[in-house]
């Protein structure tokens, strides 16, 4: 199941940002390889209040499949949890309109419920946004592992040609000796 998990490789970690997190650069740290999805000492906490929102870009388009959420098995764990895709830099108050999906979470600290997506609205993610608006009860929220299954594929990106058109041509840039000829008066 661990092969499937294999999307964290993936993601842009330089430009993953999580927002109200306690340290920062921890959010970053909870993507990590399916085998190590039970090791609690990298773990994201909450600041200000139970709301946490990752803004997770990849190198290239993803098929996302399904989520697995491990968190400690307490009040903190997070209890909903809303997915976006292909919104970069959202803030929380972008998220206060409808999700593209939205699910009630279970506690999991062992990684072995996963959420599945649709599919058919999650076939080209290039941008996932994923916010844990509550917990089930304390004033900050921990997330220890967050692992995507899917399928990536490269960003097929072209560059876009810069070129110019004439509508009326200018005389002065299309040297010729038949306007010369023209010009010359008759007698």
């Amino acid at each position: 199941m661990g092969i499937e998990y294999s999307l964290f490789r993936r993601i842009d970690k330089e430009n993953l940002t999580c927002l109200n997190e306690r340290q920062d650069g921890s959010g970053k740290t909870i993507f990590k390889p399916w085998e190590e999805r039970v090791v609690m000492d990298t773990v994201v906490e909450s600041d200000v209040d139970e709301e946490l929102l990752f803004n997770i870009p990849f190198t290239g388009n993803v098929k996302l499949k399904g989520i697995i959420i491990v968190a400690p098995d307490d009040d903190s764990h997070p209890g909903r949890m809303r997915l976006f895709k292909n919104r970069p830099h959202m803030t929380f108050d972008d998220c206060r309109g409808e999700a593209v999906q939205e699910y009630e979470l279970h506690r999991d600290p062992t990684g072995l419920l996963e959420y599945p997506t649709k599919v058919v609205s999650f076939s080209s993610v290039h941008h996932l946004t994923i916010h844990f608006p509550t917990n089930f009860g304390t004033d900050c929220t921990q997330v220890c592992y967050i692992g995507l299954r899917g399928e990536w594929t490269p960003a097929a990106r072209q560059e876009i040609a810069i070129t110019n058109y004439e509508l009326r041509p200018n005389l002065s840039d299309h040297p010729t000796r038949i306007w010369e000829q023209a010009s010359r008066e008759v007698q």
